[in-house]
């Protein structure tokens, strides 16, 4: 168990380190993909089920795939980056380090840490699943339409061509292409017996 926890640790932290430094875009969006993937492996390891397998489908699935279509929709993006030892840099690190204090200091000082454990319920992707479908299963189904409604409309939208001959000639792509036909007065004669 410990074992687990130190090579998840130093694999999910090296991976962060590498998101920032790299200067490949695709390298960072794959370490970037295998820190989510670290926090979700610590999230099963503390038994919290419901919430690594949310952290593998939100974010190592939707979010890293949302990067990688993000990367490749946008063309010529200016690649220059700062040095990793930059002054803002610096003024990052300071930052994260106060924050970091003050969380250290107000759980310190926090009376929460004396109180007695709470009694250890298990809660599963089960006991979550089974709410879901028996007390909860109206606002499931609103939620499903409202989701759905949502991508029929992104769908309409983004199919909608317009009709009008001004649309068209601001947008010179939607103009159907027609191929050039050459003037029979400028093509050259050539007369053989």
């Amino acid at each position: 168990m410990v074992t687990t926890f130190v090579i998840l640790t130093i694999v999910t932290l090296v991976s962060a380190i590498a998101a920032m430094s790299l200067r490949n875009l695709v390298h960072c969006a794959l370490c970037l993909v295998l820190t989510f993937a670290g926090l979700a492996a610590f999230y099963l390891q503390l038994n919290a089920q419901f919430v690594g397998f949310a952290q593998i489908l939100v974010y190592v699935g939707a979010v890293a795939i949302l990067i990688v279509f993000a990367m490749l929709l946008t063309r010529n993006v200016d690649s220059t980056r700062q040095a990793i030892l930059s002054p803002s840099w610096g003024v990052g690190i300071v930052g994260a380090l106060l924050v970091f204090g003050a969380i250290v200091l107000s759980i310190l000082c926090s009376t929460m840490v004396h109180r007695p454990a709470l009694s250890e319920t298990q809660v599963t992707v089960l006991a979550i699943g089974e709410q879901l479908m028996t007390n909860y299963v109206l606002p499931l189904e609103v939620i499903a339409l409202l989701l759905t409604a949502a991508m029929i409309g992104a769908v309409i939208i983004a199919l909608h061509e317009p009709t009008s001959e001004s649309s068209a000639v601001q947008n010179p792509r939607l103009e159907p292409s027609v191929p050039s036909v050459p003037n029979p007065a400028q093509v050259p004669r050539t007369d053989h017996p």
